[in-house]
C-alpha cells in the first residue's frame, strides 16, 4: 500500500522502476522468442514419432526456457550475469560476444528497449491502475508473438490463448469493455478472418492466411469488443500494405513469399486498446 501511494505521488521513480522491470522482462522474452519455437518443434517431432510407433534415434538433452543456460551460439561459452544485463551489456560489449567477439543480433536490445518503453506509455496514460497492469502483460505477450511470427511465420497458441482468456477475465471487472462485448468481439474476430481465409482459398486455390491470425484477431476482440475490430483490421491492413510497398521498392522482399500478418495485427490492436477511437481520427486525417 505504501509503494502504491508513493508511486502515485512521485511518478518519476515509478517510471524508472517500470523501465527497469520492462527491460528485464524483455531479456526473458528474448529467451522465449528463441527457445519456444524450438521446444514446439521438438514436441511435434516426438508426437510424429509416437504416431509412427518409433522412438528417437538418440536421446536429446533437456531444452526448455531454463535449461541449458544462456550461451553464445558461436563459441558455446556460458554467458555470465555481467554480460547479460539488459541493454547495458549490449552497449558495453559494443554488440559483440564478450568471448569470441561474434556479432550479437540487434533483436536482443531492441526487444528489451520496446518491452521497457511501451509500459511507460501505458503508465503515463492510465496511471497506477489495474488497467495498466493488465495492459503491460498484454503488451509483453504481443511482443513475443510478433517477433516469433516475424521469424517463424506462426503465432503460438499458448500465448494467444493466455491473452484471450486474460481479456475475457478482466472484462468481468469492466476495465475496458463488458463481458458481453468481449465474448462477441472474440467470436466475430475469429469468424471474420476465418471467412476471409476460406474465400481466399476458393478464389486463389491456395492458403493466404493461417488460423493463427484468426485466433489473434479473436483475442483482440476480447480486449476491444466487436465495434473496434474494424479499426484493427483497417489499420493492420494499411500498415501491411505500406511496409510491403516499402520493402518491394527497395527490393528487400520476395513477392512470392508471404509476409507475417501477426505483427501488424499486434501493432494495430495495441494502438486501438490504448488510444481507442482517436486512432481512426488520426488515420483519417493522414489520408
Amino acid at each position: 500500500m505504501f509503494w502504491i501511494l508513493y508511486f502515485s505521488i512521485h511518478p518519476i521513480p515509478a517510471l524508472i522502476f517500470i523501465f527497469i522491470i520492462g527491460a528485464i522482462v524483455g531479456s526473458f522474452l528474448n529467451v522465449v522468442i528463441y527457445r519456444y519455437p524450438i521446444m514446439l518443434q521438438r514436441e511435434w517431432n516426438a508426437e510424429c514419432l509416437a504416431q509412427l510407433n518409433q522412438s528417437a534415434a538418440e536421446k536429446t538433452k533437456p531444452f526448455n526456457l531454463c535449461i541449458p543456460r544462456s550461451h553464445c551460439p558461436h563459441c558455446q561459452k556460458i554467458i555470465p550475469w555481467y554480460f547479460n544485463i539488459p541493454l547495458l551489456s549490449y552497449i558495453f560489449l559494443q554488440g559483440k560476444c564478450g568471448f569470441c567477439r561474434s556479432k550479437i543480433s540487434f533483436q536482443y536490445p531492441l526487444v528489451e528497449l520496446i518491452s521497457a518503453a511501451l509500459p511507460l506509455i501505458i503508465f503515463m496514460k492510465f496511471g497506477l491502475t489495474w488497467q495498466t497492469a493488465a495492459l503491460i502483460i498484454f503488451t509483453w505477450g504481443l511482443i513475443a508473438e510478433s517477433v516469433i511470427d516475424y521469424f517463424h511465420q506462426f503465432l503460438p497458441d499458448l500465448i494467444t490463448y493466455c491473452l484471450l482468456w486474460l481479456g475475457l477475465l478482466i472484462s468481468t471487472q469492466h476495465l475496458f469493455i463488458s463481458p458481453t462485448d468481449a465474448i462477441i468481439g472474440a467470436f466475430i474476430g475469429y469468424l471474420f478472418l476465418w471467412t476471409v481465409a476460406k474465400l481466399f482459398i476458393l478464389v486463389r486455390k491456395k492458403e493466404g492466411m493461417g488460423l493463427g491470425d484468426c485466433k489473434m484477431l479473436a483475442m483482440m476482440g476480447a480486449w476491444v469488443g466487436a465495434m473496434s475490430l474494424l479499426n484493427i483490421v483497417l489499420f493492420s491492413s494499411l500498415l501491411a500494405l505500406l511496409v510491403s510497398l516499402f520493402l518491394m521498392l527497395f527490393k528487400k522482399m520476395d513477392v512470392s513469399k508471404p509476409i507475417p500478418f501477426g505483427p501488424f495485427i499486434a501493432v494495430a490492436g495495441w494502438c486501438t486498446v490504448i488510444y481507442g477511437n482517436q486512432l481512426m481520427l488520426w488515420i483519417t486525417r493522414w489520408l
